[in-house]
């Protein structure tokens, strides 16, 4: 395939409600992910090693950081004369603007875009999953296979198919049936949220979609029903490697704790496919004595004087005297001071945790920062905020504002 024949649109406007306060500020694709990155690094990485070197990002909701960080696409190597990375917020038509609509509304606005480019084949992709994958080969699938659209499948545990797209397949892969997080799957084929169409044959779905007043402008509830209703050929890709949708804070918790796991359940350290991202220089990091680290991820720029077991520590983060670290994530700039404990949590980046607090430790039944976004014991503490010291913050908990010396919340 001709590197000018395919042309990547990732989908990265989304909310990410599903995160809490992470996400108040940020797009979802912007997050911190395994210390030195962002989850969008690993879709634009993939597109780097596969050759295609025009990509559309398809920006929405609070995108000035992640915006700033694409910038010209140089860590990726997309910042090229010919091609290269776009950012591509929804803008201001003739006569009215409006936002995308859906995943599918979001292609539409930009067909203008994606036709100065004359692509054979579009790869529409999402910028929130973690996972390395070769779409040359998918794309060459696609071409093989004569299809209108291939979709990108893995099994996945029939407890958790429901939350997915489903699919059934013939015995040579053609998609019989498509169903939108069906309550009760026929299959346990999940769509990854990956597609390569053949363009000619979108637009003109694309098209009939947006005049369908009753659409949702979606690809996996309205274009792909529609293309399988019209006999459209349709595939599934399989997909045998490590994927993780990040879109909830369990997952993110879990993807990070991957990286870390022995065997890593998901390499970062591949010479061959290398995940690139944009990294400010900052001196190498600091193990005082008498500090100590299990098992954990330390990023350039941290400065260690505690204990960290168990955890991934992005770039410039404190961690005091006495103070333990357990089982968590820490996004950039924390400041954890002497004799905290930390377990199981996530901390935003810029967060300050005072002297002798103790964060994930216990449960109950009384808890003021319960939240149903919070499961399996973890916290989760939003970015810039300061917890005072000896304050107690309890398993399950979501700390969006800090807290004065009395322990109530302001």
């Amino acid at each position: 395939m001709n590197r000018d024949e395919c042309l990547a649109m990732i989908l990265a406007g989304g909310q990410g409600s599903r995160l809490g306060v992470l996400t108040e500020d940020v797009a979802k694709p912007a997050v911190p992910f395994a210390g030195k990155y962002r989850i969008i690094d690993f879709t634009l990485s993939n597109c780097t090693h596969s050759n295609i070197s025009t990509v559309g990002v398809l920006t929405q909701y609070q995108p000035l950081e992640l915006n700033t960080y694409i910038g010209n696409g140089g860590p990726w190597d997309l910042d090229r004369n010919r091609g290269g990375v776009f950012v591509l917020p929804p803008y201001m038509k003739t006569k009215a603007g409006e936002w995308y609509k859906g995943t599918a509304n979001a292609i539409y606005q930009n067909i203008s875009f994606i036709e100065k480019f004359s692509p054979k084949y579009i790869l529409v992709l999402s910028g929130d999953h973690i996972y390395k994958m070769d779409y040359r080969k998918m794309i060459r699938y696609h071409i093989d296979t004569a299809a209108s659209a291939t979709i990108a499948v893995m099994e996945v545990p029939w407890e958790e198919a429901s939350r997915f797209g489903i699919m059934n397949t013939d015995k040579d892969n053609v998609i019989t049936e498509f169903y939108e997080k069906p309550a009760k799957p026929v299959s346990n084929k999940a769509s990854m949220g990956i597609y390569v169409f053949t363009w000619d044959i979108l637009r003109e779905y694309l098209i009939l979609d947006e005049q369908n007043k009753n659409s949702s402008n979606d690809f996996g509830k309205d274009i792909i029903p529609e293309m399988l209703r019209n006999n459209e050929k349709m595939v599934a890709y399989k997909f045998n490697g490590y994927w993780k949708d990040v879109g909830t804070i369990q997952s993110l918790w879990e993807a990070n704790m991957d990286i870390i796991a022995s065997p890593p359940r998901f390499n970062l350290y591949d010479p061959d496919w290398k995940i690139f991202s944009r990294n400010p220089i900052k001196p190498p990091h600091y193990i005082a004595e008498g500090a100590k680290i299990l098992s954990s991820c330390i990023t350039e720029g941290c400065s260690i004087y505690g204990y960290v077991e168990n955890s991934v520590l992005s770039e410039s983060v404190y961690i005091g005297k006495d103070a333990v670290v357990k089982d968590s994530v820490i996004f950039p700039n924390v400041k954890i001071n002497d004799g905290a404990y930390i377990e199981k949590a996530i901390v935003g980046s810029y967060a300050v945790i005072g002297k002798d607090c103790v964060i994930g430790k216990e449960y109950s039944a009384n808890n003021p920062n319960m939240s149903t976004y919070c499961s399996d014991g973890i916290v989760v503490i939003k970015g810039g905020i300061n917890i005072p010291d000896k304050a107690n913050v309890y398993k399950n908990s979501m700390i969006r504002t800090s807290m004065n010396i009395g322990g109530q919340w302001i």
